[in-house]
């Protein structure tokens, strides 16, 4: 795929601004603001809940093309956990989703992870993992589980 020059440079400062960027253009859903959060790289890629494995930003594109056809995604962040170090950061986010139902809006929780690297644009996010949401806010677990997997 020929990538497209300095399309995301108009984004600086810190993963925790592209963070923020990239659920504004959710909130907004405007594609072309939540595809400059993201690097250029073919080897970015996406998981939606229950979704495959999306790889390159033209398949990301599109899924997101898709899913913005029925509205914008309210999704904000409840919590953020980050593990951070010169050129990357991993942020498992709590979103919180509101969605409408029959009885009016609800709200429902994923668990996301999100990946940036420090590129020569800026930070951009190279993956983005989310879980099937669940209608109760999930909470940490701080004991050793039985079994991994």
């Amino acid at each position: 795929m020929p990538k497209t020059p300095h399309r995301a440079a108009a984004l600086s400062g810190t993963a925790d601004d592209v963070e923020a960027a990239f659920y504004e253009s959710l909130q907004r859903g405007d594609v072309e603001a939540l595809m400059a959060c993201w690097s250029d790289e073919d080897e970015v890629f996406c998981v939606h809940p229950g979704g495959p494995r999306l790889v390159g930003p033209v398949a990301i594109r599109a899924a997101f093309d898709q899913m913005f056809g029925n509205g914008a995604i309210h999704a904000t962040p409840a919590h953020v956990r980050k593990v951070e170090s010169l050129a990357s950061a991993v942020h498992n986010v709590l979103e919180r989703i509101e969605v409408l139902t029959p009885d009016g809006p609800r709200h429902a929780y994923v668990l996301a992870t999100n990946v940036y690297h420090k590129t020569a644009e800026g930070w951009r996010m190279v993956a983005h993992h989310a879980s099937p949401g669940s209608a109760r806010e999930p909470e940490d677990a701080s004991e050793v589980p039985q079994t991994l997997h």
